[in-house]
């Protein structure tokens, strides 16, 4: 049923009306819908695309779902990737046919867009304290006994509003939550100590409107992250785990959840989840990272866990940010017509990476050409040669940063090698 709801919805967003709101669309598809579009096949080069236009490589994003599809199941792992990446349902249904357990959220909107797409696995990484967000998950519990919830705790003034929101809503079915170990001093989010934990297992168990299912955190923010430092964090949540069961704090459960793992350091927690140790129910190992789906060519390359394994495989980036030049004013300098409102930024500047020409087609790469800076409609480019580029080439960047890549676009055109667009993906930010 769930799945039926899934691909109607799916089939409705086909349905949309190409119009003004969608960048880079050809002009000549206004009013035909988005799956109309889809089936002309049109060239993302030749047939009416205006730049700037960000494209997704469908060869790269299929290879990126299977790797990590091959992994997790590879490693004893549960995968509920972060929806925040892309928030496209399109890209979490083809993740929930790879293997996925659900899809995890950070704050209660993302939840609510999943929920509209029929979405039955949510893990939201974060604690839930809105009476209103709290309100609307109650119903949707009480609504769907199939929906399974899970989110963070990490405080107990954080428990009492959850339980006074619950009770105020007359909530029919405990919110399931974990207890979130915080990932040391200076980190972010969570519990800084072990004994803190305990009193939050204490004070759930005081309630009835929660019921607690697990532990839960984030390594990438453990200060100074390094492989030692990762390792030693992880074994204590693991720990932590193995203590609240001997206590008695996961009783009449089918499962237990155990859950961490960003787009840095995945293969860590997978060696460190491959020696949690019995406990009173079996484990839920969840692992969340969610940058994998599009990849990128700067933050993630680098970091890319993939790069310790490499017998484990490669992801690849599937971003293009096609752009213009559109000036050319000396030797040295060329400016595209693509900035800060169509490309990410705020880790890494975009990376020139092939050249197509203006005047016959041919794509060359993009050798001495390099982006020096952003402005809110240009890219600034240094380039070695005079010859490098002139106004009307277009020029392929590579970006950094998936999750401020995706929410710049709402319709994002798939694209096969050859620049066939072959879908579109739609984004709700």
């Amino acid at each position: 049923m769930a799945g039926e709801r899934l691909a109607q919805e799916l089939t409705d967003l086909a349905d949309e009306k190409v119009d003004h709101r969608f960048k880079a669309l050809p002009p000549d598809a206004a009013g035909r819908t988005v799956g109309e579009l889809a089936a002309e096949r049109r060239n993302l080069f030749t047939d009416g695309f205006t730049t700037p236009v960000l494209a997704l490589s469908a060869a790269s994003v299929e290879h990126n779902l299977a790797l990590l599809e091959t992994y997790t199941a590879r490693h004893g792992l549960a995968f509920a990737p972060h929806g925040k990446t892309s928030m496209a349902p399109q890209l979490f249904a083809r993740q929930l046919a790879h293997g996925a357990w659900g899809i995890t959220a950070a704050v209660p909107h993302q939840a609510r867009v999943y929920r509209d797409f029929g979405i039955q696995r949510i893990f939201l990484a974060n604690e839930v304290v809105d009476a209103a967000a709290l309100h609307w998950l109650a119903g949707e519990l009480a609504a769907d006994p199939d929906f399974r919830f899970i989110c963070y705790v990490d405080s107990v003034r954080g428990i009492e509003l959850m339980d006074a929101a619950l009770r105020a809503a007359e909530a029919t079915r405990p919110v399931d939550v974990v207890i979130e170990l915080g990932a040391g001093e200076g980190a972010r989010t969570g519990a800084r100590t072990e004994a803190e934990c305990r009193e939050l297992a204490d004070a759930i168990a005081g309630v009835d409107t929660l019921r607690l299912v697990g532990v839960a955190g984030y390594e990438g923010e453990v200060p100074g992250a390094d492989q030692e430092r990762v390792t030693a964090w992880l074994r204590r949540l693991v720990a932590l785990a193995a203590d609240l069961d001997a206590c008695g704090r996961f009783t009449d459960l089918d499962e237990i959840v155990v859950s961490a793992g960003g787009s840095a350091w995945f293969d860590t927690v997978a060696e460190v989840f491959a020696d949690l140790p019995e406990l009173s129910a079996p484990i839920l190992k969840l692992l969340r990272s969610g940058a994998y789906v599009s990849h990128d060519d700067g933050h993630y390359r680098h970091l890319t866990p993939f790069n310790r394994v490499p017998d484990e495989g490669a992801l690849q980036p599937a971003f293009r940010l096609w752009a213009q030049v559109v000036s050319r004013p000396t030797p040295e300098q060329a400016f595209l017509n693509a900035g800060k409102r169509d490309a990410a930024y705020d880790l890494d500047l975009p990376q020139a990476q092939t050249v197509r020409s203006g005047r016959d087609g041919t794509l060359r790469p993009a050798a001495g050409i390099t982006v020096t800076g952003l402005s809110d409609q240009h890219a600034w480019l240094r380039t070695e040669h005079a010859g490098d580029l002139e106004v009307g080439d277009w020029v392929a960047l590579g970006l950094s940063h998936p999750c401020t890549s995706f929410d710049k676009w709402q319709l994002i055109p798939l694209v096969e090698e050859d620049g066939t667009v072959v879908d579109f993906i739609r984004t709700f930010f």
